[in-house]
């Protein structure tokens, strides 16, 4: 087996318990099976993560990065603060409709966390983390684009976490994939509601 440096093997098996979480199951999922999915031996896993908290606080993460890297991509400024918002829901949209094993993951971690006792600080980290990353795209976003917010950034930020969350899950049980345009021109042009030019 090659060598290869401590961070970037943690990625890997975060990468592979991603995999089989998404297709096994929070519950089902060992770490033998992280393992042999990544391809290493189960010492070597080990060597990498001292806990299971710590796997499942690294997974949480990662999800979370995967979906700020392309709204982050997407949120580069258009003509209008409209135009530019939409684009930044829309990629992210795009990624759940990719991906949809992966954000159905992030409810059966939330779920797994505030079950297993010793675990429930997890599920509080999950969605301080959304909130963290909607607090850094509007803080991006307002210097690229000079404007103002009718309500307090970690107000917004929360609040776009826990819509989008809802959206999500809603998506994820209905489907109709046809509906979310008028959906997403509704979000976008009610968050663009609560912003003036500086």
């Amino acid at each position: 087996m090659a060598r290869m440096a401590s961070a970037e093997r943690r990625r890997q098996l975060t990468e592979a318990a991603i995999r089989a979480m998404s297709r096994d199951g929070v519950a089902k999922t060992t770490t033998r099976s992280i393992a042999a999915e990544a391809g290493v031996s189960l010492s070597v896993f080990h060597y990498c993560f001292d806990s299971k908290q710590a796997l499942i606080e690294s997974v949480i993460t990662t999800l979370t990065d995967h979906s700020v890297t392309v709204v982050k991509e997407a949120l580069r400024p258009r003509a209008t603060l409209e135009e530019t918002v939409r684009a930044g829901f829309q990629a992210y949209w795009d990624h759940v409709r990719a991906h949809p094993d992966e954000h159905m993951l992030t409810y059966e971690l939330t779920q797994y966390a505030l079950r297993q006792p010793g675990f429930e600080h997890l599920a509080r980290r999950q969605y301080e983390l959304y909130g963290d990353a909607y607090a850094d795209l509007i803080g991006e976003l307002a210097e690229t684009m000079d404007f103002r917010l009718g309500v307090p950034v970690p107000v917004l930020a929360r609040y776009l976490a826990a819509m989008t969350d809802g959206l999500t899950l809603n998506y994820l049980v209905l489907g109709d994939a046809a509906a979310w345009t008028a959906i997403l021109d509704t979000v976008t042009a009610h968050i663009t509601g609560l912003v003036t030019p500086a």
